[in-house]
């Protein structure tokens, strides 16, 4: 490590105000940010911690019915505490391990967009808005690319809202070491259709899945599921080939679906 200056705000605008000073960075949980610190990959000269915001940390239902998430409320306590959505508080109950979930945030894991991170494939699936300090954006404007997002300069996700789905479930083939997914398939569906965001798979990050969209719109069942995905684009490594990615695609589409009907 080296060092750096450490600020721990209590507000958002307190916050706002030190990402604002030269070569500030925002730390959320730390479960990346300090592996590249230790790495020397990153060297902020100030750390902005968005752990001691209260306004930021915390689950409850909005006037119009969504689940509304802080930003910097950790995985374990959407876990425990967002019952209302039992496949969201599924999925984060299989993030990392015990110390991953006790220190990652929300905020933290969709500001970075990991391509093999879980918590994209729900804010897609789910049509999530994700809230910052300054705008609201739509999950399917959000996600740019591989760790790449709408965010701007010190822009900070304060929450983020799920619309809660009438049917969903989550499915991930786990990558044993890291405990990312090697592909996971989120599917929700709602009174207007269906919707089907892959995560782990796919060179650009997490992405719709729409022919199964299309098709699990008009037909709810695992059998409606369309044959695998092209592998172009996809991820290939010591992992699984593309095209095993694919074959991973469609295969946990057609147990989520199932799971969820």
């Amino acid at each position: 490590m080296y060092n750096f200056d450490f600020e721990k705000p209590s507000t958002v605008a307190d916050a706002v105000a030190a990402l604002g000073q030269e070569d500030a960075q925002a730390l959320g949980g730390g479960q990346t940010l300090i592996p590249t610190l230790k790495q020397r990959l990153a060297s902020p000269s100030k750390l902005v911690s968005l752990k001691g915001i209260p306004e930021m940390v915390g689950i409850c239902r909005g006037d119009d019915g969504a689940l509304c998430i802080g930003g910097a409320t950790p995985h374990v306590q959407v876990a425990a505490e967002a019952g209302d959505y039992p496949a969201l508080a599924a999925l984060a109950s299989h993030i990392g391990d015990p110390a991953v979930r006790n220190r990652g945030t929300i905020g933290g894991s969709l500001a970075n967009n990991d391509p093999a991170a879980c918590y994209p494939a729900a804010a897609l699936a789910s049509g999530a808005t994700i809230k910052t300090n300054s705008r609201e954006i739509a999950a399917d404007d959000y996600f740019q690319g591989m760790f790449t997002t709408a965010l701007e300069e010190g822009e900070i996700i304060t929450e983020v809202r799920f619309p809660v789905p009438e049917k969903a479930n989550y499915q991930k083939f786990v990558q044993p070491a890291s405990r990312f997914a090697l592909t996971g398939v989120f599917v929700a569906k709602y009174a207007d259709g269906v919707r089907v965001a892959v995560t782990g798979a796919s060179e650009e990050g997490v992405f719709r899945w729409t022919e199964a969209e299309a098709a699990l719109s008009s037909n709810f069942s695992a059998d409606a599921v369309p044959s695998a995905p092209s592998a172009d684009g996809m991820i290939g490594d010591i992992h699984g080939t593309p095209e095993y990615r694919a074959h991973l695609i469609a295969v946990l589409t057609k147990r989520a679906v199932a799971a969820a009907a």
